[in-house]
């Protein structure tokens, strides 16, 4: 047998507080009524009282009586024959009057199923609709699906706030899973890169002594053997940079944190960093708030992306172009308040740019398009940077330039990053 759904379930109970109560009260006044109808129309009774008085009156006029006694008889006759007339008439009427309540109660009471089924119905629907769309939430939740966006079912207005309840724990849910996933592939990516920088560094010192006592004693080597020493040279230098890389991809900061002056080290940074011959400019914001941090490794990574703006607009084409601009700001929560919440630190350069289908990857390791890079600058800058609770951005027009965006927190609550 198909079990009930929990809208008829649910039909039938409302049904039932309607129509049971309505039952109960309606038998109790039919009842009562029949017993009140049967108290006023006692017909048989006064015909019993009328044939007995008839009697005593027959009686009493056989007897010899004075004129107030035969007056008396007369009074009582007639009172007797009006009351008996009432009688009948109320039995006439209660027999006519019951029929008409029992009528009439039976349409009530249909017109009541009527009303009572239209109401119960549509509290069910309303109940029921939206609590199987909630239902059915929470099991794309379970199997990790998104909450469809079309328009909601009708119901009480409590029911849209529900929605918008579970809409955000669906998009919070599916953000720890995203930054769970995250941390753990960049745990085994920075574990990874430890031991390839401890492989690389094993040999590399050997390398790198063989290569200066080389120098050291053969001044006149041929221009052959030269040549060879200076390949073994340039491609240590090369592994040890990028030993170097690994190992600090490898680590997150550590050590005791400080008060940073946020200008102040986008100054130093940006002007030890971009080479003369490219333009740069400095748009530092007053009143920007210092953050706690690590200040070294914020400035690896701040190095790490305007490296990167440098050769692309290294690789520009030469029309004038080839500018670094580097912003920092505020960064506000309500414009309408001015509710700082962090600082922002924007690297634009006017270079090739990146074409869209690889932005969302820049951050990943390993993923270069430079000729000898590891792939590991922008993503040691984001580890950086998430390691202190803040978000990265990055957008990109090709053949216009770059932008990335660096966005710290200064109450040390993480914040996310916004399209300028």
């Amino acid at each position: 047998m198909k079990r009930v759904g929990f809208r008829g379930r649910l039909f039938f109970i409302l049904l039932s507080f309607a129509l049971i109560p309505s039952i109960v009260l309606s038998l109790s006044g039919g009842i009562t009524n029949w017993w009140a109808l049967q108290l006023v129309g006692a017909t048989a009774a006064w015909d019993s009282v009328a044939a007995s008085g008839n009697r005593a009156l027959a009686a009493a006029r056989t007897a010899p009586l004075s004129a107030n006694q035969r007056e008396a008889l007369t009074s009582f006759d007639s009172t007797m024959s009006s009351n008996l007339l009432q009688a009948r008439r109320a039995s006439y009427l209660s027999r006519r009057v019951a029929g008409l309540l029992a009528g009439g109660a039976i349409v009530l009471f249909m017109l009541l199923v009527v009303v009572a089924s239209r109401v119960a119905g549509h509290l069910s629907r309303n109940l029921s609709r939206p609590l199987q769309e909630l239902v059915g939430w929470t099991e794309r939740i379970g199997r990790r699906q998104p909450i469809p966006d079309g328009p909601s079912r009708k119901g009480a207005p409590e029911f849209e706030v529900l929605r918008q309840r579970m809409r955000d724990m669906s998009r919070e849910l599916e953000l720890g899973r995203t930054r769970e996933i995250e941390a753990e592939r960049a745990a085994a990516l920075r574990e990874t890169a430890r031991q390839v920088a401890h492989e690389l560094k094993n040999p590399l010192t050997p390398i790198r002594f063989a290569v200066e006592r080389l120098r050291r004693e053969l001044p006149n080597m041929s221009p052959e053997l030269l040549e060879t020493v200076d390949v073994l040279d340039v491609e240590s230098r090369r592994l040890e940079a990028m030993a170097r890389s690994f190992s600090q991809f490898g680590r997150l900061p550590e050590g005791p944190q400080a008060e940073i002056d946020v200008g102040e080290l986008v100054r130093y940074t940006a002007r030890s960093t971009v080479p003369s011959e490219i333009q740069l400019a400095l748009d530092i914001a007053d009143g920007t708030p210092m953050i706690h941090g690590h200040h070294d490794a914020l400035a690896r990574a701040l190095s790490n992306v305007i490296l990167n703006a440098v050769d692309a607009c290294r690789t520009a084409p030469p029309d004038g172009r080839g500018g670094i601009t580097v912003r920092v700001r505020p960064h506000e929560d309500d414009a309408s308040t001015g509710n700082t919440r962090a600082v922002e630190i924007a690297v634009a350069d006017t270079g090739c740019g990146i074409p869209l289908e690889q932005l969302s990857r820049i951050w990943e390791p390993y993923v270069t398009s430079k000729p000898g890079g590891t792939g590991l600058g922008l993503a040691i800058a984001r580890q950086t940077v998430v390691a202190h609770h803040g978000s990265v951005g990055a957008e990109s027009v090709p053949g216009r330039g770059t932008t990335i965006r660096f966005i710290l927190p200064v109450n040390g609550r993480r914040v996310e990053a916004r399209d300028a």
